[in-house]
């Protein structure tokens, strides 16, 4: 149990209350009644034995009330260290306006994500001029092309995702065909299934589909191949032998998706006509033959390759977003984790918006 603290007469200074005993936060209540009695002058707390954070916030609440400044108060030299942090806390906590504090830290918080998206962008557009240009070298001097490492990621970008990519999209197709056949047999239309499978995968699910799926699967791979390279300083060591990191890593996976990710597209538009098909042979009695014979008459050449010319930019965004997050993993494997997810995000997000603005474009060109 602390000493309650008391008031103190000294004839010597009638401008000051001397304050002795303990201020703690046992007593605060005391020391609260204490210091309204008392006159509004300074505070003499040198003979205080103890003091907490508590005691602290009371002196200075006292000194901010009656317009008096920190030299208004005599302190131990450890107890002013003490007011001072106090001090600075509760100053910074009532700078806050009443009735503001709620959105300030909300539009901060806007604010902050606004600039990292554009900090992203930046360094994005940066590290995709970077890759072109060094990519327009090797196609000039075609010896310094990787092929080996090359036919190396092609197979496991492409060849490796073929069996789930058809699964994939087979599946699509089909309940694509379900849900159109239960909407069209209301108007005795079922037949129009046919269309609206051959349309929505040749202009937009195969392509999107596949780039999504890749871009979780090979992006996620590429920044965490380059990632653990860089957490090893096998890129560090790369650059001392003199050669060009870019040109080793980036252009020989840029190449295999740009090479994979169309065929794959082709794969994915033929899975998914499939599942249609299957799901029109079994519940809408529309024979393959029949299927295909309306394909060939109402979906023209166009629609396929509306589809199959996003093919290569949402392989070049998957590619240098991979490969741009694995060169920014630090030197722990938290980093190589955080970064391989925000690959994955970005990526896939980008993918999604340039889908979209093709969209746009091609309703707006009548293709």
């Amino acid at each position: 149990m602390g000493e309650k603290p008391r008031i103190e007469d000294d004839s010597s200074d009638t401008d000051r209350l001397r304050l002795a005993g303990d201020l703690t936060l046992e007593w605060a209540v005391e020391l609260r009644d204490l210091l309204r009695r008392g006159h509004a002058g300074g505070v003499d707390a040198r003979g205080v034995g103890r003091m907490d954070s508590a005691g602290a916030l009371l002196l200075h609440r006292h000194a901010s009330d009656n317009g008096m400044g920190e030299d208004a108060l005599l302190l131990r030299e450890e107890h002013r260290a003490l007011l001072r942090a106090v001090a600075g806390a509760a100053d910074a906590s009532s700078s806050r306006e009443p009735g503001e504090g709620w959105w300030r830290p909300f539009l901060g918080q806007i604010g902050a994500t606004v600039h990292g998206l554009g900090t992203q962008a930046r360094a994005l557009v940066g590290f995709l001029g970077l890759t072109l240009s060094t990519l327009a070298g090797v196609v000039v001097r075609p010896r310094r092309l990787r092929v080996t490492s090359t036919v190396f990621h092609m197979q496991q970008t492409g060849l490796d995702a073929v069996p789930l990519i058809l699964l994939l999209n087979f599946l699509v197709g089909a309940v694509i065909a379900f849900l159109g056949a239960t909407v069209l047999r209301e108007f005795g239309a079922e037949f129009f299934v046919v269309e609206l499978v051959g349309f929505s995968f040749m202009r937009e699910f195969g392509v999107l589909l596949t780039a999504i799926l890749l871009a979780g699967r090979t992006a996620s791979a590429f920044t965490a191949q380059i990632g653990a390279m860089k957490a090893r300083e096998e890129i560090d060591a790369i650059r001392v032998l003199g050669l060009n990191p870019i040109e080793l890593l980036v252009v020989p996976r840029l190449l295999a998706l740009l090479v994979m990710l169309p065929l794959l597209t082709f794969l994915a538009i033929l899975a998914g006509l499939a599942g249609g098909m299957l799901v029109g042979l079994l519940s809408l009695e529309i024979s393959p033959e029949m299927f295909v014979a309306r394909l060939e008459e109402t979906v023209e050449l166009r629609h396929f390759l509306v589809g199959m010319v996003k093919a290569p930019v949402f392989a070049m965004v998957i590619a240098v977003v991979g490969c741009m997050e694995g060169f920014k993993v630090g030197g722990t494997a938290q980093s190589v984790g955080e970064r391989t997810t925000s690959s994955v995000v970005q990526s896939i997000s980008l993918v999604i918006l340039l889908d979209a603005m093709f969209a746009v474009f091609f309703m707006e060109m009548g293709w």
